[in-house]
Parts: structure tokens; sequence; C-alpha cells
């Protein structure tokens, strides 16, 4: 018999998913509204969510020689402007575009076989081996630093994409969401392919495959996000080559100097690096839902 909640029940889980957004949405709500203020009006928090748009004149650039016409515009304008002026901020994005998706590409070659092979094949040590997996999603990235870059460092492989990406190609997580995805595949489709002849190989791929594109647009909204906000790793293996910036380490250009933090243009450049994982998300968030609930993980 299916039970119906207290009215006083609901509007109490509603009110507290209306309070965990708002927790979720106010630094992005602050990081948009500061990227379309002056810096008198992030510095005095002022002018409401836009500001006033008022014509403001770019001292810097004055400084260059410049006439003060031509270094006035509008807070919106200076501040998405020297987003891209101050640093290559299209580098870091092919930057981290390339790196996350080499991870992400590589991470799938290596899960789907694992996958199946953990929840399709019998083998000898096969739910050893799982246990390890299991084990493996409880060690912190943090706790292998320091060995992974040791290791990087002696094949000379720091400051190099390759350092970026290879500590990241095994993805223990992937391997445990496909696994549970490919377990609700049913062993008669399984069963009706070998006896059309085919492989274990072409199986996985040509079988296993199409039917896991929810669980892959799962993992894939994981991965990206995971790899494409990290800070720590690009800030250990890359050390002083700016042309492999990440986004993330390109916020670094906008640090407070002896002038003070470029609050504006900094946050116009987190905008600007968030918007695709934004756009992504809406894109797959049908098919993330769907991943998330086949797999067992909901």
């Amino acid at each position: 018999m299916k039970h119906h909640s207290s009215p006083v029940i609901e509007a109490f889980k509603h009110a507290i998913l209306v309070a965990g957004a708002l927790i979720v949405i106010l630094p992005f709500y602050t990081m948009l509204s500061y990227s379309l203020k002056s810096p008198q009006e992030i510095e005095t928090n002022t002018g409401g969510f836009a500001g006033a748009q008022a014509p403001m004149v770019d001292e810097y650039c004055v400084k260059l020689g410049q006439s003060r016409a031509d270094c006035t515009s509008s807070p919106v304008a200076y501040n998405y402007s020297q987003a891209f002026k101050k640093a290559p901020l299209m580098r870091y994005l092919f930057n981290g575009a390339f790196v996350t998706a080499s991870i992400f590409l590589i991470q799938v070659l290596v899960a789907v076989p694992a996958a199946y092979a953990l929840s399709k094949l019998r083998w000898w040590g096969r739910e050893t081996v799982f246990a390890m997996v299991l084990f493996c999603l409880l060690i912190p990235v943090h706790a292998i630093a320091l060995p992974l870059y040791i290791m990087l460092a002696k094949v000379g492989l720091t400051n190099t994409y390759a350092a970026l990406i290879i500590p990241w190609t095994i993805s223990v997580f992937g391997i445990f969401l496909m696994r549970q995805f490919f377990k609700t595949v049913p062993d008669d489709l399984i069963d009706a392919a070998r006896l059309d002849g085919m492989s274990e190989f072409s199986i996985v791929w040509r079988v296993m495959l199409p039917t896991a594109v929810p669980a892959l647009m799962a993992f894939a909204i994981f991965s990206v996000v995971a790899h494409w906000n990290d800070y720590f790793w690009p800030r250990v293996v890359i050390t002083g080559d700016r042309d492999l910036f990440t986004p993330p380490l390109g916020l670094r250009e906008f640090r407070g100097g002896a002038d003070g933090s470029a609050w504006g243009p900094m946050m116009a450049t987190a905008t600007i690096i968030v918007i695709p994982l934004i756009v992504a998300f809406l894109l797959a968030q049908k098919k993330f839902i769907e991943g998330i609930t086949l797999s067992g993980m909901k």
C-alpha cells in the first residue's frame, strides 16, 4: 500500500531542498554579479546585482599613453575584455578541453572492458578484484599525489600534457559505475551475440557499449567536472610553463598584487570557465539522471 506523507512533512522536505539550492546557487550569484560590476561597486558592495554600468576609466590603460576617452568603457565590457587580455584564456580553455577529453576517452577504453569482465564473465578471483576496486575508491587522491609526482619526475614527464592526463586514465569509479550498469543488462542478450559468432571483444564494443550510453553520460559528467575544475594536480605538476595552464590555474593571473586583486576580471574569467560545464550538464541532464538511476546509484 502506497504511503502518503503529511503536508507538513512534505513542506519541511521542500524547505530543506530550497535552502540547499540557495546555498549552492549563492556562490554562482556572487560570481556573476561581480563580473558585471565596477571595482568601486565591488569594494563597497553596492549597485545591486548588475551594478549601475556607469562608464569607468581604466587608469592602467591611461598610464600606457592612451587617451581617457579610449580607456573608458562599461564595467561589464571592462571585466570581460580584461579576462581575455590579461591572460591567454583561450589557450587555457583549449588545455582544459584537451586534458579532460583525453582523460575521459582513455577512462572509457579501460572502464568498459574491465566492467564487462567484472559483471558478465566468470573467472577465478573476480570477486577479489572487484573488492580491490571498491577499496581503491576509498583512497583520496592527495594521499598518492607525492608518489605520483616522484614517478613522473623520474621519467621527465612533469610540465607536460602527459603529467596532467596519465595519472587519471584508470578510473575505479568509472569501472564501478559501468559494472553496476552492465549487471542490469540481460544475459540472454550476450548469449544471443555469442550464438551469432561474436567474440567477447566485439560484444563489449558493439553490444554492451551502445546500451551503456546513459551510464557513460553520467560518468562523463562526473569525470569532466572533476578534471576541468581540478586545481590541485595541475598546480603540482605544472610549475611555471604558462602554456600548459588549465582554466583553474589561469585564475591565478588575477591574484592580488601591489594594486590588489582584479575581482571583476577574475569573476568574469570564472564565469567563462564555468559556462561550458553548465551547457554540457543541461544538454546531458536527462541521460545523466537515467544513467544514475539504471546503475543503481540513486
